[in-house]
């Protein structure tokens, strides 16, 4: 999956009707909820909208007839493999009716437009793992946990060693316990504390 990294919006007129788009990162139902109301245009013919965050969604057509709008955000959402999303269309009706697939397709269209260059991010699932280490292993053990994508979240230093956080990439964690173990001969402590969605 991935997540957008900043706001972006997109303009398309579609046999006269003007729509709108408005796409931003969320990381909450009320925050997709704030940012749909404070984009949205009490002028406009409609404002449809979906969001997605984790597992949760929701769309509205906002008096389309049903199906033709929400739903079709909704899938060029997911059609990008993106969470924790919301976007917004904004339609102006410009006196040429579209038709239900016409709709589905201008809506949809639309937010997948500006969605397909949007900048995004890979969401890495990781897992935040506890571990200490005694003085005499601990730059070596350090330089080997230390590998691509994994971060040192904390390091504190008592009368035997060292004590880390580190957030490491799931795949990684199993290979990255054992090199532990191996360094300080068993003798370490290594926690897995939480897996969580990180980038």
């Amino acid at each position: 999956m991935f997540e957008l990294t900043t706001a972006v919006s997109y303009e398309e007129t579609i046999k006269k009707s003007l729509f709108i788009v408005h796409a931003a990162p969320v990381v909450g139902v009320d925050e997709a909820m704030r940012f749909i109301e404070a984009h949205s245009r009490a002028d406009a013919t409609h404002n449809c909208w979906a969001f997605r965050i984790g597992e949760e969604y929701r769309f509205n057509d906002d008096g389309e007839p049903g199906g033709t709008a929400g739903r079709p955000i909704l899938a060029a959402i997911e059609g990008r493999e993106l969470t924790n999303i919301a976007v917004l269309v904004i339609r102006y009706y410009g006196g040429i009716k579209l038709g239900t697939g016409g709709l589905a397709r201008a809506y949809g269209g639309t937010a997948a437009k500006c969605l397909h260059d949007a900048p995004k991010r890979k969401i890495v699932a990781m897992s935040r793992i506890r571990c200490d280490c005694p003085y005499s292993e601990m730059e070596r053990v350090k330089v080997h946990l230390a590998q691509n994508g994994v971060q040192l979240v904390a390091e504190a230093f008592d009368a035997i060693g060292v004590k880390w956080e580190w957030l490491i990439p799931v795949p990684i964690v199993h290979d990255l316990e054992e090199t532990h173990r191996n360094l300080t001969r068993g003798q370490a402590h290594w926690e897995i504390v939480s897996a969580e969605e990180m980038i």
